[in-house]
């Protein structure tokens, strides 16, 4: 067994805790820099917060991927009618599932620091897949959520309103409008520092000065929450009627169960992130003071992580979901509005 002598175990933590100016310390002939000053530098990565990154991410990367793969399977070769809501939850999961690819890069670019050495359009390109799939599905939960809103609360409507290809136009929409988007912003997240290159994190001081952009995410965060919030809430109140009846007591009551863990899913992964990514834009701008700024770095890093699992419990809910169709002997009527009654008024 390989043990660590003291003065190895300090080494590496001063690894991880670097002044600013590059990953691997400060350079020969530098001053170094006094108390008042001395702060974490975006450029680096603290020894916990790497190690939480890989306990989180390894995790969520096998997981994820063997349950959206057997969701996916389940849609495939289970579910016999396809309908509007498959169509969504096929997106969504096909979303995270891309973006569940990208987390071992985000893993080595964390590892590697200022040595990135896959190119810089690559890391663009990478960046641009996570930020457009995390953001695409964001808006496709929201997209369900009112898809089950429509069906509960306007049965007779939904009819028109909603079908197959529908969703299939809604799904591209928010996918063109999120890579748009997306695409402009992450190409100039960094700066040119010479021969050294950071990926998915070290973003410019000038991308944190973005008003536009800061504003971009916390909209379409705000807003899909309280859509989603309020869509839960109705259909919760309809499926309470529901109840009533023996024998649809059981199948609302498991509805429920569905629509509020897809809302909480949301809130959980993604409420920290957002709260940690304004409060950096304030420090950043600042708005807030600058001894603020070490915590609240860390706080985004570690929010980031939890709301990556979203890809994992996503993939975890819906094949639960699908595998309860599966039992069904009318797998019609489990598909309409996974797993909601179709006459719920």
């Amino acid at each position: 067994m390989l043990v660590l002598s003291k003065e190895q175990c300090e080494g590496l933590e001063r690894k991880h805790r670097q002044e600013p100016g590059t990953r691997s310390g400060r350079k020969e002939g530098e001053e170094k820099p006094s108390t008042q000053t001395r702060k974490m530098s975006d450029n680096s990565i603290l020894l916990s917060v790497d190690v939480f990154q890989m306990v989180v991410y390894i995790p969520t990367f096998i997981v994820g991927l063997l349950f959206n793969a057997m969701a996916l399977w389940m849609v495939f070769f289970k579910i016999r009618k396809w309908m509007e809501s498959t169509t969504y939850v096929v997106c969504l999961i096909t979303l995270d599932t891309v973006l569940l690819f990208t987390l071992p890069f985000k893993v080595a670019a964390y590892n590697k620091g200022i040595q990135w050495d896959l190119g810089s359009k690559f890391c663009s390109f990478l960046e641009t897949l996570y930020f457009v799939n995390m953001y695409g599905s964001i808006l496709i939960s929201v997209c369900i959520c009112v898809d089950r809103y429509i069906a509960i609360r306007y049965p007779f409507t939904s009819r028109s309103l909603r079908s197959p290809k529908k969703a299939t136009v809604v799904c591209a929409v928010v996918f063109l409008v999120v890579w748009t988007a997306s695409s402009g912003s992450v190409y100039k997240l960094h700066e040119a520092k010479g021969n050294e290159t950071q990926c998915f994190y070290g973003f410019s001081n000038a991308t944190w000065t973005k008003v536009s952009l800061i504003t971009m995410l916390e909209t379409v965060f705000v807003s899909s929450a309280l859509i989603m919030i309020f869509c839960t809430v109705t259909i919760i109140l309809a499926l309470r009627k529901k109840l009533e009846s023996r024998n649809t007591a059981i199948k609302s009551s498991r509805s429920m169960k569905v629509v509020v863990a897809n809302l909480m899913t949301y809130l959980v992964c993604f409420t920290p992130f957002h709260l940690s990514l304004l409060l950096y834009y304030f420090v950043k701008n600042n708005i807030l003071d600058s001894s603020h700024h070490d915590p609240i770095r860390i706080f985004v890093q570690v929010s980031l992580c939890l709301a990556n699992l979203n890809c994992c419990l996503d993939g975890i809910c819906y094949y639960l979901v699908f595998k309860e169709f599966g039992k069904s002997a009318s797998d019609e009527t489990a598909g309409v509005h996974l797993d909601i009654p179709e006459n719920a008024n």
